[in-house]
């Protein structure tokens, strides 16, 4: 026994910030920008919050799969951006969803958030704890976003992405998962800075910070080193492999890791040119676009990898 996705579904907010909209904030232009990172334009939510997409996202899912929300055992929100620190952005989901039978909880895992927990309710479907599963990746980063800061004001968008995923007999057919918090300075946001009545502090929101060159080179390695171990693992060959669904953090990080898997650059779809880095979101959100396209065929075999602050990264490969 396995589990397989069964249904997909996306939201992206309405408000589109184009590059040329980011010049006229920061010093770049549209050239500057793509050149660097495949990025034209993102989403922005000027309204919306992350439980609010992520809950969009799961009712679209749904009905793609034709599951009924009384079918839902466990709603897993990934998100670093939840709209509160209690409650959890999943028991948000669930309210809004009237998934009253469901348990619902949030894990931390950054840009890998979705692939964490991919693996988290495959573990429980296994077990036969849980038989059907909403699989959610959701952030706002434009409230973290330094929108001083070029360097990492002009990679990030707001979405939601999410999965039904359901016992069955085919399906996921390995997972890894992995971290190095050794590496972890390298991409952090600093939620407060320690203040509390007692030592004085005015407790402050901090912004990202990134080390491009830093993460740059632990993705391009990083990526295709656990493509290559759940490939392994699945007994399966890089050749088998239709598309590779990689988190869309940058165009050159994705074109590196074809080069590194001898693939065609065409198994690698991609659509950051629209939607920026979406964190949790990007695996999600491009999965259900190509389902939505029609471009995923029954047997079909796929690969999701994604990597992500902490430092963390995660694999999957499965059939469609």
């Amino acid at each position: 026994m396995t589990s397989k996705i069964i249904g997909t579904g996306s939201y992206a907010p309405a408000q589109i910030v184009t590059n040329d909209d980011l010049s006229k904030i920061v010093e770049t232009s549209d050239e500057w920008i793509v050149s660097r990172t495949g990025i034209r334009e993102r989403r922005i939510s000027l309204e919306e919050g992350t439980s609010y997409m992520a809950t969009e996202a799961a009712k679209k899912a749904m009905e793609n799969a034709g599951v009924h929300v009384d079918d839902i055992d466990i709603i897993v929100l990934a998100t670093t951006t939840a709209d509160n620190c209690c409650p959890a952005g999943a028991c948000e989901v669930q309210a809004a969803l009237g998934a009253e039978k469901a348990v619902a909880f949030d894990i931390i895992a950054a840009c890998s958030g979705f692939l964490f927990g991919l693996n988290v309710v495959n573990s429980f479907i296994q077990t036969g704890i849980y038989r059907t599963a909403l699989v959610i990746g959701a952030d706002h980063l434009s409230k973290l976003v330094d929108w001083t800061d070029r360097g990492t004001c002009v990679l990030f968008g707001d979405g939601a992405g999410a999965a039904v995923v359901q016992a069955s007999e085919t399906g996921i057919r390995h997972m890894v998962m992995g971290s190095d918090g050794s590496k972890g300075s390298i991409l952090s946001c600093v939620a407060r800075t320690g203040g509390n009545h007692f030592n004085g502090n005015v407790p402050e929101l901090g912004y990202l910070h990134m080390n491009g060159q830093e993460v740059f080179k632990f993705a391009v390695k990083k990526v295709p080193e656990c493509v290559s171990q759940v490939l392994a693992g699945a007994n399966m060959d890089v050749e088998e492999i239709k598309y590779f669904i990689l988190h869309q953090a940058n165009y050159r990080i994705v074109e590196a890791a074809a080069k590194r898997l001898r693939q065609p650059l065409e198994k690698f779809p991609m659509n950051m040119d629209r939607y920026g880095n979406t964190s949790a979101a990007s695996v999600p959100l491009l999965l259900d676009e190509l389902n939505q396209e029609g471009k995923l065929k029954q047997g079909d075999k796929l690969v999701l990898a994604g990597f992500g602050a902490g430092m963390t990264w995660g694999a999957a490969v499965m059939e469609w």
